[in-house]
């Protein structure tokens, strides 16, 4: 058997959740009181530049949210966002053995 060297994760849906997956977006709709329709169609023409790097986050909120005034701010938005990625504890404990290494 040939030795590893190099071991690929994937980050999101293996170290950490999913996100800013469907479910995160409908929690949003309803914590923000959007219009779950017209922020997923936003979503769907603007997340595949965005998750290339093509666009920025703010770009991609100016698409999606801020294209007019909103009851909440932009921050208070992205902590929302951000606060919807939470780590998988088993598989950052093997990430975390495997760093051990040092290789």
């Amino acid at each position: 058997m040939s030795k590893i060297t190099t071991l690929f994760w994937d980050i999101g849906g293996v170290i950490l959740t999913n996100g800013w997956d469907r479910g995160s977006r409908r929690e949003a709709a309803t914590v923000f009181h959007l219009d779950w329709e017209e922020f997923q169609d936003r979503h769907e023409l603007s997340f595949p530049a965005f998750d290339c790097g093509l666009i920025t986050l703010d770009e991609y909120l100016n698409r999606t949210l801020f294209y007019r005034s909103r009851s909440f701010t932009r921050e208070e938005f992205v902590a929302f966002m951000f606060g919807e990625s939470r780590e998988y504890p088993q598989s950052r404990a093997l990430l975390t053995q495997a760093a051990r290494f040092g290789k």
